[in-house]
């Protein structure tokens, strides 16, 4: 198999494996969808795995304008999944946190995903199984994503 093939046929696998990994995390937000949304989630994530930050800060590790952050925020806050503080080291910034229910949900959705992902990786062989950790950190790390080691990369749940 030439290079060319050799990458697309790389490439549709990763393809139909997003697929199943997009369809497991739809199914574990599935419960909580009456309460919040995709991208309402993926702050109180960055808030999970980040703790208490700034707007700014927020936006910028979600890819969006502040002022969608703003919108964002304001929501979760009438919701009760975060909250707004005053920066003891600044009093001039707010810092945005999650509340108890805020982590509930985070816990909630994640732990759904962790379980379904278990089932299935259950299914594979050890060598396979090892063949997968390989695969996944070479390319989460070609594409510059943090290392599971963090509490909940960007909505994923840790290996």
């Amino acid at each position: 198999m030439g290079e060319q093939e050799d990458l697309s046929a790389v490439t549709s696998a990763v393809l139909t494996g997003s697929r199943l990994l997009v369809a497991i995390a739809a199914r574990s937000l599935a419960a909580v969808e009456d309460r919040i949304t995709l991208p309402q989630f993926r702050m109180l994530v960055v808030l999970a795995g980040q703790g208490r930050t700034k707007l700014v800060t927020l936006a910028e590790r979600l890819d969006v304008n502040p002022s969608t952050a703003m919108r964002m925020a304001d929501r979760l806050a009438a919701s009760g999944f975060i909250v707004r503080e005053v920066n003891p080291s600044n009093r001039r910034e707010t810092l945005i946190g999650l509340t108890t229910d805020g982590r509930r949900i985070v816990d909630e959705v994640m732990g759904r995903r962790r379980e379904e992902i278990a089932a299935i990786v259950s299914r594979l062989s050890a060598e396979q199984r090892v063949a997968l950790v390989s695969a996944m950190a070479a390319f989460t790390a070609a594409g510059g994503e943090p290392s599971a080691g963090a509490p909940y990369p960007l909505g994923w749940p840790e290996a």
